[in-house]
């Protein structure tokens, strides 16, 4: 009789193709498409950043308030609509302002509709877990790097001061299904080390996690990695930035950040979803390995009985 983890692994395996065509893809989503494709300067960036944000009021400002807003100059505004395809920051305005309506009518509670800043919190992280699941709407790209990183071998786990704790969540339940799973948590000379370790002994991918605020070692334990001739999936908050300009694939997943420190309920869901990935591309090597833990598991008493 399989085990529960065993029998979740069968059960929950990802359909390729998309599964709700109706589902329109959430404001965010849309935006990371609009402004993914150009390569942005570091000002641009920010104004792509800020737009991302602050969708519902930033599409109704004018030039001289949003360059305001984001710190930069009126041209600078222009030049960004040119950037990623627009006329000029009316038709760009225009643009925003049809993401924008079309998400008005829903949205989460807020503290002047009478919840609490903790329930404000909750409601955000809802809308971050909404987001993502438009996102999945079509998993191809998830089922299509669940493949690379089951077949990497050693596969590397990366993840930098806060982001921490989401490798070590990843690296742990990975090493569950993936026989050589190496978790790097230190920056400098050690992240270093273990990242052209693992180049030498074959392994082709690192999955890397950078959460806001982005470490400089991440992005210097990535590039590092590049020329090692590692690929590198990410996930991460914005698929903006040095750090995901330096990656192959990136997952862009809203954090929380309505309470003193953020909150990682979408990438919490995201990180589970690549391990499920990883579990359908090999199901007999999964089910072999979960099926050894089990063993050993009980046989040294592990875990309390149910």
């Amino acid at each position: 009789m399989p085990s529960p983890q065993q029998a979740r692994a069968q059960a929950s395996a990802i359909t390729s193709g998309k599964t709700a065509p109706e589902t329109e893809a959430s404001p965010t989503s849309r935006l990371r498409t609009l402004f993914d494709g150009p390569h942005l300067s570091p000002g641009q960036r920010r104004i792509a950043q800020y737009l991302i944000e602050n969708i519902h009021e930033a599409a109704f400002l004018s030039i001289t308030d949003l360059a305001e807003r984001v710190g930069v100059s009126q041209p600078s505004v222009t030049r960004f609509a040119a950037a990623v395809g627009f006329s000029g920051y009316p038709a760009l305005r225009e643009k925003l302002q049809s993401i924008a309506l079309g998400t008005l009518s829903g949205g989460p509670a807020t503290e002047e509709n009478g919840s609490n800043e903790l329930q404000a919190a909750v409601d955000a992280e809802i809308d971050n877990l909404e987001n993502l699941r438009r996102d999945f709407s079509d998993p191809d790209q998830l089922i299509e790097l669940g493949r690379k990183l089951s077949a990497s071998t050693p596969l590397t786990v990366l993840g930098l001061r806060i982001s921490a704790s989401l490798a070590e969540y990843f690296a742990y339940a990975a090493r569950r299904i993936h026989p050589d799973v190496r978790l790097v948590t230190r920056g400098g000379s050690v992240a270093y080390d273990a990242l052209l370790q693992s180049r030498e002994a074959g392994g082709t991918w690192v999955l890397a996690f950078s959460m806001p605020r982005h470490a400089q070692e991440t992005l210097t334990a990535v590039r590092v990695a590049r020329s090692a001739g590692l690929r590198i999936a990410l996930v991460t908050d914005l698929a903006l930035g040095p750090v995901a300009d330096a990656a192959d694939v990136v997952f862009a997943t809203g954090t929380g950040s309505r309470l003193v420190f953020d909150s990682y309920a979408a990438p919490g869901v995201m990180a589970a979803a690549l391990l499920q990935a990883m579990t359908d591309a090999d199901p007999e090597r999964t089910q072999a390995r979960l099926e050894d833990y089990e063993q050993i598991s009980d046989q040294h008493q592990f875990f309390l009985r149910d």
